[in-house]
């Protein structure tokens, strides 16, 4: 048990290292879907796509230990954040997907902070 929780915190770390850059570019995504799009666009939205991914991995890994003592991320606002990103980018409309991208911004802003809290 003591070993499943060393290996959260330890998530949660590398997490809060990672989570600052995938915010910022998740912000500088917006700009590019919003019209100023560049060749790598897509690569780029790729690699936030998968780097979203992880972080949604460790949440689900260390959710416990993220709620404990009191709620810090609600799984189902988290989840239809998520869900409401991956409709977004499966219709590969740009104007759609920058605005999901601005709306769960602050979804992983909270991650993050959540993430701090638990590992000070």
């Amino acid at each position: 048990m003591e070993d499943n929780r060393k290996e959260q915190i330890e998530a949660l770390q590398v997490l809060t290292e990672f989570n600052g850059r995938l915010v910022k570019n998740m912000s500088i995504l917006v700009k590019e879907l919003s019209g100023e799009r560049l060749d790598d666009t897509d690569n780029f939205e790729k690699a936030i796509i998968d780097a979203i991914n992880w972080e949604i991995e460790v949440l689900n890994g260390t959710m416990e230990l993220l709620n404990e003592g009191k709620e810090r991320i609600n799984k189902e606002s988290f989840n239809k954040a998520v869900v409401a990103l991956g409709e977004a980018v499966a219709s590969k409309d740009d104007a759609k997907m920058a605005e999901q991208f601005k709306n769960i911004i602050p979804v992983f802003e909270d991650l993050g902070k959540a993430a701090e809290e638990v590992i000070k």
